[in-house]
């Protein structure tokens, strides 16, 4: 189920559709990492340093050195910050991405189910709920998986296992609320939640893969979609096994 599921969102991938979604994705990643640079880096001339310089006392005489201190300070500071940036690309991307998952869901459903009801699109607070959520994510995912490498034993085993649960929760509440109320995806994800760990697990190895993790989104959108359809099939036939079993 799982490896179907990743295959079929794998080929996915490279339709036109998907590929439209992941340029928005991208040039609006893009523009909101340039806007959020310039914003800290005026913030860090414009404000920090002049109130920096504005501690030190004037009459006091510099040595030399302090004008190598400075500029190590702001190559450092630079690199600080290219590195946070780097750090936020993931969860920019998720935060985007959420936006349009319901484009690559309706687009997957359409094309590959199409005797099936369509589900039932996001409203536009909904999507940036979901968006924030898918975000808030990532970043938890990844801090929590930084803290636990720190502990003997366990390492790159925490980073899948968190992100893999985490990432593999919510997609596939994504891909289900589409069709069910609230309470109906928790019951659904309680009963299939090993499948839905593995699931979770894949998406966390393509989270891992540098560059190739700016398509996680649409790829875990892609991957819960199919495999949600594969659990609610699943269900269908177990309910009417239940139905034929039950006494008239």
């Amino acid at each position: 189920m799982i490896f179907s599921a990743a295959t079929k969102a794998l080929g996915a991938l490279t339709d036109p559709t998907m590929r439209s979604v992941l340029w928005k994705t991208l040039g609006l990643t893009v523009l909101a990492l340039i806007a959020l640079w310039f914003t800290i880096a005026s913030g860090v001339t414009e404000l920090a340093l002049p109130w920096l310089a504005g501690l030190m006392p004037w009459n006091v005489a510099l040595p030399e050195w302090t004008g190598w201190v400075s500029l190590f300070t702001a190559i450092a500071a630079g690199i600080g910050l290219a590195l946070g940036l780097a750090f936020l690309l993931g969860p920019v991307s998720a935060l985007i991405a959420g936006l349009f998952l319901d484009d690559v869901a309706e687009h997957i459903e359409r094309a590959d189910y199409p005797a099936d009801p369509p589900g039932t699109a996001m409203s536009i607070g909904q999507g940036v709920v979901l968006s924030i959520k898918f975000a808030g994510v990532v970043v938890l995912g990844n801090l929590l998986a930084l803290a636990l490498l720190l502990v003997p034993g366990v390492n790159l085993v925490a980073f899948f296992v968190v992100n893999g649960y985490l990432l593999g929760r919510e997609y596939f509440e994504f891909a289900a609320r589409r069709f069910a109320s609230e309470s109906d995806v928790r019951g659904l994800r309680g009963r299939h939640s090993g499948t839905i760990l593995g699931a979770g697990l894949v998406i966390a190895v393509f989270l891992a893969i540098p560059i190739v993790n700016l398509l996680t989104p649409l790829f875990g959108a892609a991957l819960m979609v199919h495999l949600h359809k594969a659990i609610a099939a699943k269900e269908g036939e177990r309910a009417a096994r239940l139905g034929r079993s039950a006494p008239a």
